[in-house]
């Protein structure tokens, strides 16, 4: 199983409180902890752990975040080698966390900005040599969309997690194979307000009618919606043992669902395998701490066609 990254890292800066200040309110009592973070890296660190060939592309800075990043990377087994050293810093995510798990964040991007088409273009080897390509958009847009054609154009299927959620342009659509927008993040993708009164049903099939390819809605704890070639379903959602910090939860979700994928399961079986995975990840502290193996994981459904996939259309 090969998964190939396309997204971001960046250090996380975690602040534990024992609620969010309102504005202009200064609330004491918290405890400070930093670490790795950023969609891209979490969910290439998650793909190796559960066992499979993981490369990366992100741009971090010539600075000590960015020189953890690659001490990490290289520790977890990811091939980075063909990320970016940009002149920017390395993005920085400050995150506070309730007693709840809830969690707020805020990010300085710094050298993700630099993230382009020519970055992307010499990443293409590892694109087409991926049974799935993952995209996360905490990026420019302009990597993201020439990312999904670079695969299109290679026939790697794409997994876009369209997170912080933007207006795609319209070329973008029909180069995504999976989407998996949260709640919140479908009606942004749509153009709508979020509250506007759309149903799930009305929210995926909008969606499926733009990208003519599979749509997994997740909804946190209520589990998730897959829209696809064979109908409407629910997924189950997977209880955890805990709800400590749901930060890392939907990149854990994404690289175990890239992993089962690519290793043949249907999208059913896979989003499944996710719900497991990321039900792990939000009763544990921190985000790569939190990130599963498959040891720790049920066993993968048995497989009509192991290690052959191809695009969900």
């Amino acid at each position: 199983m090969k998964i190939a990254v396309v997204g971001s890292y960046g250090a996380g800066l975690t602040m534990r409180v024992p609620r969010s200040p309102e504005a202009g309110e200064t609330v004491s009592g918290g405890v400070f902890d930093s670490g790795p973070g950023g969609k891209g890296s979490n969910q290439a660190v998650a793909a190796a752990r559960l066992g499979a060939e993981a490369s990366l592309l992100t741009a971090v800075g010539a600075d000590d975040f960015g020189r953890a990043a690659r001490e990490l990377w290289a520790r977890e087994g990811v091939d980075a080698s063909k990320t970016l050293t940009g002149a920017g810093a390395t993005m920085v995510g400050f995150i506070l966390v309730e007693p709840s798990g809830e969690n707020r964040i805020a990010i300085a991007p710094g050298a993700l900005d630099e993230l382009d088409a020519a970055a992307v273009d010499a990443f293409r080897d590892e694109i087409a040599a991926a049974d799935v390509l993952v995209v996360s958009m905490e990026i420019p847009l302009a990597a993201v969309v020439h990312a999904l054609r670079t695969a299109r154009e290679v026939g790697t299927t794409t997994l876009l997690n369209p997170a912080p959620a933007r207006a795609l342009p319209d070329e973008a659509w029909a180069l995504i194979d999976i989407i998996t927008p949260n709640q919140t993040e479908a009606p942004v993708l749509l153009g709508r307000e979020p509250g506007d009164g759309a149903t799930e049903h009305e929210l995926v099939t909008a969606l499926r009618a733009r990208t003519g390819g599979s749509v997994l809605l997740t909804r946190g704890a209520a589990g998730a919606l897959l829209a696809d070639a064979e109908g409407e379903r629910e997924i189950a959602p997977v209880p955890p043992v805990a709800v400590v910090d749901t930060t890392g939860a939907g990149d854990s979700f994404t690289a175990a669902l890239a992993v089962a994928v690519a290793a043949g399961a249907s999208l059913a079986d896979a989003a499944a395998y996710a719900a497991h995975a990321g039900a792990h990840t939000v009763a544990a502290e921190g985000v790569v701490p939190a990130l599963p193996t498959a040891a720790q994981l049920p066993a993968l459904p048995s497989l009509p066609n192991p290690g052959s996939i191809g695009p969900t259309r």
